[in-house]
């Protein structure tokens, strides 16, 4: 076998490890079910909370910036888990979503989630306990 395909087998069997190492550490830290049920239910909210934060022009361009890019990353059919994976394949979503949000209260400050919140506060109260936000 050429040198060339040895790398390729040893480049693609690095990414299969680095995806395989990605999933097991997804289901590992995966949510538990209450929370996950609660930030599916939330999820129309918390898409329109994601717009309005991203169309701030009060905010960071750096948090706007993000903003988008994981609004295009949940509009985008591919991911890094695909969604037909039970449980695993939304997860990628929602832990990416908890991540941005979390960047956006550290830059932004937590006034600015609660200022743009379509839902109730019920809902924002839910979305800060599964995200672990703070108040």
């Amino acid at each position: 076998m050429p040198s060339w395909a040895w790398t390729l087998v040893g480049v693609l069997g690095g990414l299969l490890l680095c995806w395989l190492v990605l999933v097991a550490v997804l289901w590992w830290t995966c949510p538990d079910e209450v929370r996950l049920r609660e930030l599916l239910r939330l999820l129309p909210d918390v898409l329109r909370l994601l717009h309005r934060l991203a169309g701030d022009g009060t905010l960071p361009r750096g948090v706007r910036v993000r903003l988008w890019l994981l609004l295009a990353y949940l509009a985008l059919p591919v991911d890094l888990v695909p969604d037909f994976v039970p449980v695993l394949g939304h997860v990628d979503d929602a832990i990416m979503v908890v991540l941005v949000l979390r960047s956006v209260v550290r830059r932004a400050g937590a006034a600015a989630i609660a200022r743009h919140w379509p839902g109730t506060d019920d809902g924002l109260a839910a979305l800060r306990r599964a995200s672990r936000l703070p108040v």
